[in-house]
C-alpha cells in the first residue's frame, strides 16, 4: 500500500487534507491512497514556480539544467523495476508495456539533457554596422497536465523539454495514476542538482486543480495530452490570458492495407498496434482500411489473431493484453460493442472475463466491419480494444477514407510498392505515418497532430519550441 502526498511544492511534501483511493483495475481492489489537491495548493505551487523562474539561476544555467536532467534519468533508472510494478498495479497495463514506458521516459530525459546545452539563437547583419540578435529564452511557468494511459512517458516528454528550455513547472497528474506519479516525484526529490521550486506537483480529484492551472494568470504555457473534448475546454479557459498551448489530443489512426501488402507482417503489426495498452492509446490503430481483393484473407488472419489474444492481469507474463483503466470504461466499451453489432458486422465480439477475473475491468478484443464512414463508430475516438474494418477499391478511395475523420494524429500504410507508400504517406493528413509498421515512437522524432488532433509537436528538436520565446535584440554599432 502506497500513500502519496497531495502536493510537492518548493522541494517539500505538503501533508494533510482529504485522501482518495487508487484502484487496481485488474481486480477492483484498493491499491493505494493519495491526498487530494485544491485551488489553494495550485496558487501556492504557481507562486513558487514563478519566484524560482524569476529569481533563481535555473533559466540562465544550461549546464545546470543538463546535469539535473541526467541525474533524474539516473534516479528513474535506479527505481525502474518498482516504478514499473506500481504502474502495472494502478494502470492495468502489461508489465512489458510498463517497463517499456519507463525506459522510454529515461531515454526522453537523457535526450533533452543533451539539448539543454545547445539551445541556440541566430544573428544577422541587416545594414552596415546594424546587427540583429535573435535570442531563444524560456517561456516561463509551464503547467503540465498528464493523462492516465502512459503517465510516466507522457509526463517526461513534456517535462524534459520544458526543463531543458529553462522553464519551471507545475504538474497535475491524472487521478487514476496518482500513486505512480508520486513515485516519479520521489525520484525528482532525490535530484540534488535540481533547484527547489523548479518542479512542483498538485494532485487532482475532480477538475478543480486542472481548471485553476489553465486559468491562472501566472502560468505562461499549458502542455496537455488527452482528449480533443478536453483540449477544446482548455483552449477556451486559456483564452482570457492568451497562454501558449501545446496540445496532443485524440486520434483515430487508420491503417491502410493495400493489395500487395505482406499480410502476415500487417496482421502482426496491427494486432500489437491496435491492442497496445488495451487500445487506450491515442496513436493505436483504430481503423483497418483494406483493399477489397484481399479483405477475405485479411479478415480471417485478424479474426484468428484477435481470438487468440490472452487477456489478463498485467503482472501475469502469459497475458498479451491488460485491463481497461476502470469499470466505467469497461461499461462504455461494452456499449460500443453493442452499437457495432447494430450498425455493422461483428467479426470478433469482445466480452468480459469471468471467474477470478470478473472483478477486473477486462474486455477482450473486438473487430467489426462497417462501411458507413459517417457513423460515430468511425468518426469518434473509441479508446479501447475495439477496431473497425472498412474496404476500398483503389488508391484514391483509400486516401479519402483515411482522411474521412476530423483527426490526424497517426496512420500507417502497408504495401511493398515504394512509390505507392510515398504517395500515400504524403496525402494522408496526419502528423505521423508509419510504413509497414505501427506505433513506433521515440525521443528523436517529433510527434503531434493535424486538425483536431492538436497543436504543436512533442519529442525531437521541435519539442523545445513550445517552451521557448524568441527575443530580437537590435544593435547599431555606428551610434555614438
Amino acid at each position: 500500500m502506497t500513500t502519496v502526498s497531495a502536493a510537492y511544492i518548493g522541494g517539500e511534501w505538503i501533508e494533510g487534507g482529504p485522501q482518495a483511493d487508487s484502484i487496481d483495475p485488474s481486480n477492483g481492489e484498493v491499491f493505494g491512497h493519495f491526498q487530494c489537491g485544491n485551488r489553494d495548493l495550485v496558487d501556492q505551487a504557481v507562486a513558487c514556480a514563478r519566484q524560482t523562474f524569476e529569481q533563481g539561476v535555473w533559466s540562465d544555467s544550461p549546464r545546470l539544467r543538463s546535469d539535473a536532467l541526467f541525474e533524474l534519468a539516473i534516479a528513474l533508472e535506479r527505481d525502474a523495476s518498482q516504478l514499473s510494478e506500481i504502474l502495472v498495479a494502478e494502470n492495468g497495463k502489461l508489465l512489458a508495456e510498463a517497463r517499456g514506458e519507463v525506459a522510454g521516459a529515461i531515454s526522453e530525459i537523457r535526450y533533452y539533457a543533451g539539448l539543454a546545452r545547445t539551445v541556440m539563437g541566430r544573428t544577422f547583419q541587416s545594414a552596415p554596422d546594424v546587427m540583429s540578435l535573435l535570442h531563444r529564452e524560456p517561456a516561463g511557468v509551464v503547467a503540465i497536465i498528464v493523462p492516465w494511459n502512459a503517465p510516466i512517458t507522457l509526463l517526461a516528454r513534456s517535462l524534459a523539454p520544458a526543463l531543458a528550455a529553462g522553464c519551471t513547472t507545475v504538474i497535475k497528474p491524472a487521478l487514476q495514476t496518482s500513486v505512480t506519479h508520486g513515485r516519479f516525484m520521489e525520484c525528482v526529490n532525490t535530484c540534488s542538482s535540481l533547484p527547489k521550486g523548479v518542479v512542483n506537483s498538485v494532485n487532482e480529484v475532480d477538475d478543480e486543480v486542472g481548471r485553476a492551472l489553465v486559468a491562472h494568470p501566472d502560468v505562461d504555457v499549458v502542455s496537455f495530452t488527452g482528449s480533443t473534448q478536453t483540449g477544446r475546454k482548455i483552449m477556451a479557459s486559456a483564452a482570457p490570458t492568451l497562454k501558449r498551448l501545446s496540445l496532443e489530443l485524440g486520434g483515430k489512426a487508420p491503417a491502410v492495407i493495400f493489395e500487395d501488402a505482406d499480410l502476415d507482417l500487417a496482421c502482426a503489426e496491427l494486432t500489437r498496434g491496435s491492442l497496445v495498452m488495451a487500445g487506450q492509446m491515442c496513436v493505436a490503430a483504430a481503423r483497418f482500411l483494406v483493399h477489397e481483393n484481399i479483405a477475405p484473407q485479411f479478415i480471417e488472419k485478424m479474426k484468428h489473431a484477435y481470438s487468440s489474444v490472452r487477456t489478463g492481469p498485467g503482472s501475469d507474463p502469459q497475458s498479451q493484453m491488460g485491463a481497461l483503466i476502470d469499470k466505467a470504461n469497461q461499461q462504455r466499451v461494452l456499449a460500443l460493442i453493442e452499437q457495432a453489432g447494430d450498425e455493422g458486422e461483428l467479426i470478433v465480439r469482445g466480452k468480459v472475463l469471468e471467474g477470478s477475473f470478473a472483478k477486473g475491468s477486462f474486455v477482450t478484443p473486438t473487430l467489426f466491419r462497417i462501411e458507413d464512414t459517417s457513423s460515430s463508430l468511425v468518426q469518434d475516438e473509441l479508446f479501447g480494444p475495439i477496431v473497425s474494418l472498412e474496404t476500398f477499391g483503389n488508391e484514391s478511395e483509400a486516401i479519402a477514407k483515411a482522411n474521412a475523420t476530423s483527426f490526424g494524429l497517426a496512420a500507417s500504410v502497408f504495401t511493398r510498392d515504394l512509390n505507392l507508400s510515398m504517395r500515400a504517406s504524403r496525402r494522408i493528413r496526419s502528423g505521423t505515418v508509419w510504413l509497414n509498421s505501427h506505433t513506433r515512437l521515440f525521443a528523436e522524432a517529433e510527434t503531434g497532430g493535424y486538425r483536431q488532433s492538436g497543436l504543436g509537436r512533442l519529442h525531437g528538436v521541435e519539442g523545445l519550441n513550445d517552451f521557448l520565446e524568441t527575443k530580437h535584440v537590435y544593435f547599431e554599432a555606428g551610434l555614438s
